[in-house]
């Protein structure tokens, strides 16, 4: 008896011990989970039933100079999945995706995916939202989302640029100045049960999103639109290449209008915008239409660099006057219809098969000789050369507000040989971008001041509050007041005598110089490709408005920038002209 009660004692001491350990094993544990460990698996329980939702903030609007907008947002729609929650994924897909304009399988992918919240497409339209909302589908969500809108579609995309899905800059202005546009983002905290649905009252907190600031530009969408419209017309009727056209103030550096065709429309920057584009993607590969989606974006007048051809003579005749190396009325033998330099072959006058005989300096280039211009270059030398060429801009960045401008292409002093100094005073051997050439000849008008051009005037708040200004910026003085009073009457001078005739506008004096250069093909200079431009400004008495319009391989009979470049040139300028209600200067014959 007293064996088996020493066995039972045992037994219970055992158990006791056991279970002692086992009881102290679990306080342990729970105090390692809450001491140690408390922290994590807390977080773990919010994640589970707390849900952090970005509010996105609205980005700010783009105005032009008179407060139109020109890049604003409006509302869309956001058509989500929770994929847990979607029984049979299969009918689900074949509901939604006639609807939302999608590949069946494709909406299948997105609703079977893992994940807690998987998004089937963006940006949809209020009809498509009312009809995915009408089908009742559990698991399927619809939010309101801002989308960005240009109301003038494909008007000035090249300066707006566009944004990306999630509305951040990508292009142009958009990406430029993305900072200021894209505001700060919001957030709700809120928490739910184990079905998702929504705790009333818990723990709710709402941090309010910030808007973007808002730009006003320096465009008048009016002029921006005789660009457009002068541009589109020129491509079309001379099947060129490429046609652009930028209007300037050459007082304050100010963009009014600048547009490159063929373009593409921001709020759809992937679709082609034309037949003709249309079908030159038809069958590329994925890697071969993103290359040509950059090259379509990218804006030709800051982004390509050419060889100027005869403009450029407006800048050697203004640097042999700036230097007393000449004067208006210096006179030069171009009897012979060429010049040679050195031992390299002739330099031809485009007349050199009736010469013009003996000119001045304003003659020579009213008449864009060759000859003329190149005795004038060997007279101001290299280094003179090489120092007013980077003094006018080239070279280097003109600090235009969008991104991708490219510097050029200029040969240092010590590297240009004479014959190199002689293509360059009429506008070969020398690479410029169209804005680099524009600001060069607004300098020689708006009294030597080379300035720097902007986009942006102001970045205002939602009240129109001015929180960051941005005024004109004069980079450096270039030349004399007489000389540029010098150059605007040898530029007037091309129209009234030269070979700008076609640009006179009644009741206005109008300056200006035309432009013919060969391509450059394979290293050697092509024989039927050209680029023909002409620079014109008004009223030349009090410059108000400078124009350059550039078109690339015109194709046709009988191409002269006086038939080509001209005419959109005068369109823009006239048009504009009367449009900003400025003065008529008439002439004395007037």
């Amino acid at each position: 008896m007293k064996k088996k009660m020493g066995d039972t004692r045992k037994r219970l001491v055992g158990a006791f011990i056991i279970i002692s350990l086992m009881v102290f094993g679990l306080i342990i544990r729970i105090g390692y989970l809450q001491i140690i460990e408390g922290q994590a698996y807390k977080k773990q329980a919010l994640d589970q039933w707390a849900k952090d939702i970005v509010v996105k903030a609205n980005r700010g609007t783009i105005y032009d100079r008179n407060g139109k907008k020109l890049a604003t947002n409006i509302k869309a729609y956001t058509i989500s999945a929770s994929p847990g929650k979607i029984d049979k994924p299969g009918e689900i897909s074949e509901r939604l995706a006639p609807i939302l304009e999608m590949d069946e399988s494709e909406v299948y992918k997105k609703i079977t995916t893992k994940g807690n919240f998987i998004k089937i497409k963006q940006w949809v339209n209020e009809e498509t939202m009312e009809k995915v909302r009408a089908e009742e589908i559990d698991g399927i969500f619809i939010s309101e989302v801002t989308k960005r809108y240009y109301p003038f579609g494909n008007l000035a995309s090249y300066v707006l640029g566009f944004t990306n899905i999630d509305n951040k800059g990508l292009y142009g202005i958009e990406r430029n100045y993305d900072k200021y546009l894209i505001g700060t983002q919001g957030r709700l905290i809120k928490n739910s049960d184990a079905f998702g649905r929504q705790i009333p009252y818990e723990n709710e907190k709402v941090f309010e999103a910030e808007p973007g600031a808002n730009l006003v530009l320096t465009l008048d969408e009016v002029v921006q639109g005789f660009a457009e419209d002068a541009a589109e017309k020129v491509l079309n009727e001379y099947s060129a290449k490429k046609a652009s056209v930028i209007v300037m103030d050459p007082n304050t550096g100010d963009i009014l209008a600048m547009t490159s065709k063929p373009d593409y429309n921001p709020n759809t920057p992937r679709e082609p915008i034309s037949e003709y584009i249309k079908k030159k993607w038809e069958g590329l590969s994925s890697d071969e239409l993103t290359k040509e989606w950059n090259k379509l974006w990218k804006p030709f007048p800051i982004n390509d660099v050419y060889e100027p051809g005869s403009p450029f003579k407006l800048l050697t005749a203004a640097i042999a006057l700036e230097e007393n190396l000449v004067k208006v009325n210096t006179k030069f033998q171009a009897d012979k219809g060429y010049i040679k330099v050195g031992n390299s072959r002739p330099i031809k006058c485009w007349r050199y098969y009736d010469p013009h005989g003996e000119q001045t300096v304003a003659e020579g280039v009213q008449n864009s000789c060759n000859v003329v211009l190149v005795q004038i270059g060997l007279k101001i030398g290299q280094e003179k050369m090489d120092n007013y060429i980077r003094a006018f801009g080239f070279g280097e960045k003109t600090n235009i507000d969008i991104i991708g401008e490219e510097l050029g292409l200029v040969t240092s002093a010590q590297n240009m040989r004479d014959i190199r100094l002689a293509n360059i005073s009429f506008g070969q051997g020398i690479g410029v971008t169209q804005i680099q050439l524009i600001n060069s000849i607004a300098t020689l008008i708006n009294g030597g001041n080379l300035m720097e051009p902007r986009f942006v005037k102001q970045i205002i708040d939602e009240e129109g509050n001015a929180l960051k200004e941005f005024k004109p910026k004069v980079k450096r003085k270039v030349l004399s007041k007489d000389t540029s009073d010098k150059m605007r009457y040898i530029m007037e001078t091309v129209v009234t005598e030269g070979g700008g005739k076609n640009a006179y506008i009644p009741g206005y004096r109008v300056g200006g110089k035309t432009g013919t250069a060969q391509k450059i093909i394979n290293g050697r200079y092509s024989d039927d490709k050209y680029i023909m431009s002409f620079v014109a400004a008004a009223p030349m008495d009090n410059p108000q408005l400078i124009t350059l319009v550039v078109v690339d391989e015109p194709i046709g009979d009988n191409l002269f920038a006086s038939t080509v470049a001209i005419p959109p040139a005068k369109e823009v300028l006239e048009k504009s002209l009367r449009y900003l209600k400025i003065p008529p200067s008439p002439t004395d014959g007037e």
